[in-house]
């Protein structure tokens, strides 16, 4: 088995089987050991853990356990069992890569002049010998300082039961239950009803679609910066549906969830006397 992990801001790195690579904005070196490989990833904002990831390649695969609080996505493009998946990842949760190609994203982790950007990292899993023009990155060669930088506080980006919140729990409600398709992103009205039902008939002034726009645009910011924001003005080749990519990347972000949609129907229900 053999992993070779490719970024815009990494030299490509080659792990053949019992070796593990851990990355992140500044992992712990731990001394030089063989077989572990620490790689400091440039350009991470403070908010960002020291520790994101750890791959390590076995006989029978390749693992990446996912060790930082910032959440990134998954995806698989090529030797995917039944196709193509996409999962979110979270600390904690480990994941066997398929063959092939697996792409990596973490959110908002950049800190650019533009503001935060994407990290986007390939990991290509084969069977093949390792490649002779890939050069591994020891351990001895990260920066100690930068060890020693603690790990900001992430800003919060969406107050709980405020008017954004309630926006972006009604736009994502369809991807939140299942449902990845682009004509089930909800309209204004549907929007406005979702929040005027959960909130036992009070809904600002979401009546207006103008509002809701004003809102949907907000979170757009929020959970793409403005560098990748679709609505911005000065993006070029704008998404043909912009609201169903903020829907997208709010759920992937997390920045609501299925537990935050249970809890307002479990109140709505709570209101209206079930149970």
């Amino acid at each position: 088995m053999r992993v070779v992990v490719r970024s815009p801001e990494l030299h490509p790195v080659a792990l053949s089987a019992g070796e593990r690579l851990v990355f992140g904005r500044a992992p712990h070196r731990g001394g030089r050991r063989p077989g572990r490989y620490a790689v400091a990833v440039p350009g991470c904002g403070p908010h960002v853990s020291r520790v994101l990831g750890d791959v390590l390649v076995e006989p029978a695969g390749v693992r990446l356990t996912w060790r930082g609080a910032n959440e990134a996505m998954l995806s698989s493009l090529f030797d995917a069992p039944g196709g193509a998946r996409r999962v979110t990842l979270v600390d904690g949760m480990s994941v066997v890569l398929d063959a092939g190609k697996n792409e990596l994203v973490v959110f908002a982790a950049l800190d650019t002049a533009g503001g935060p950007k994407d990290l986007a990292l390939t990991l290509v899993v084969s069977g093949a010998e390792r490649s002779r023009e890939l050069t591994e990155l020891s351990g001895g060669e990260l920066p100690a300082p930068e060890a020693a930088v603690p790990t900001a506080e992430a800003p919060e980006v969406l107050s709980r039961y405020s008017k954004l919140w309630y926006v972006a729990l009604a736009l994502t409600e369809p991807l939140l239950a299942g449902t990845e398709d682009e004509q089930s992103v909800p309209t204004h009205q549907e929007i406005h009803r979702r929040i005027e039902h959960w909130r036992g008939g009070d809904a600002w002034n979401l009546a207006d679609p103008r509002r809701v726009d004003e809102a949907i645009k907000k979170i757009s910011r929020i959970a793409f910066g403005d560098s990748l924001d679709p609505y911005g003005a000065a993006r070029e080749g704008r998404l043909f549906n912009a609201r169903f990519a903020v829907a997208r990347r709010t759920a992937q972000r997390r920045l609501v969830t299925a537990d935050d949609l249970d809890d307002v129907e479990r109140a709505a229900r709570r209101r209206g006397g079930g149970r």
